[in-house]
């Protein structure tokens, strides 16, 4: 197995766009995130914010029900469709066109869930990230993933990896399967851990920012929103996931001077995102 192409400054410099002076937020992307259910709405409120944060034009979020007033209160600049279910999503229906979505972040897996799931990547051919019980809804349904578009982009932490391609017995035969479960389907995989790895097909990266402290709760679905967010910018698939888990373990690298590893929480996630963008142009950090 060849060695992977590390994901360091000098690379995501390669990629990253700066705004354009003269841009309005018709032209900086509008994103959908689907996800949420009851007593897990705050995965919504999260991956939203971060999706805002890193320069998305517009965000929506579809949600169940409960979500409402949460939402809107928490994210006053995100729009919000519900569900006509209270406490989970059970078909998914907007009437507008996205440029990028993301689904997943506490979404639950009711069969009325999975069904609504399966219905919307049935018809779907917008680029996707999918994470956390989406993936897991995935992996009971192998037969589903094949009706995902190319270079859809999936966050997998271990055990979501695992339940996709199966176990392995050790470092190396995992990567071989993830790599060959990323040429079969044409998929980019995001293997969530310390330090992350990006595979696409045969190519793989390695990330070099992020610390323990990004073990905690919530971090993945911010990381979910700040790829969406790239996504719906119109990076293309491979750059928004290599610039999203850049940006995503420097924000942490930033923050751990003041919060330490025991107080970094996902929001610090969102809160560091602008700093982490200021040291791309060297302007901070």
């Amino acid at each position: 197995m060849k060695n992977p192409i590390v994901i360091d400054r000098t690379e995501i410099l390669k990629r990253f766009k700066p705004v354009d002076s003269h841009t309005h937020k018709g032209i900086q992307g509008h994103a959908l995130l689907i996800g949420g259910s009851y007593g897990k709405i705050g995965a919504m409120v999260l991956s939203s914010k971060a999706c805002l944060k890193t320069g998305c034009g517009l965000v929506t979020v579809f949600i169940p029900r409960c979500g409402y007033e949460i939402l809107q209160t928490s994210n006053p600049e995100v729009m919000v469709l519900t569900d006509t279910q209270e406490k989970y999503i059970s078909k998914i229906e907007f009437d507008f066109s996205p440029q990028a979505i993301g689904i997943g972040p506490g979404i639950g897996q009711e069969l009325e869930t999975q069904n609504a799931f399966h219905e919307f990547i049935t018809h779907n051919k917008t680029p996707l990230v999918i994470d956390a019980d989406a993936l897991n809804i995935l992996s009971q349904n192998a037969s589903w993933i094949s009706l995902l578009p190319h270079k859809t982009i999936l966050t997998p932490h271990p055990k979501e990896l695992e339940r996709l391609i199966g176990k392995w017995n050790s470092n190396t035969d995992k990567f071989e399967k993830t790599i060959a479960f990323s040429k079969l389907h044409h998929l980019i995989i995001v293997m969530k851990g310390a330090p992350t790895f990006i595979i696409d097909g045969d190519t793989f990266f390695e990330n070099t920012t992020g610390n323990a402290a990004l073990a905690t709760a919530g971090t993945g679905d911010t990381l979910t929103g700040m790829i969406t967010s790239l996504l719906a910018q119109s990076y293309e698939p491979i750059d928004a996931a290599m610039l999203g888990v850049y940006l995503h373990g420097l924000t942490a690298d930033i923050a751990l001077p003041e919060t330490g590893y025991q107080s970094f929480i996902a929001s610090d996630v969102i809160a560091n995102i602008g700093k982490a963008f200021l040291s791309l142009d060297n302007k901070i950090y």
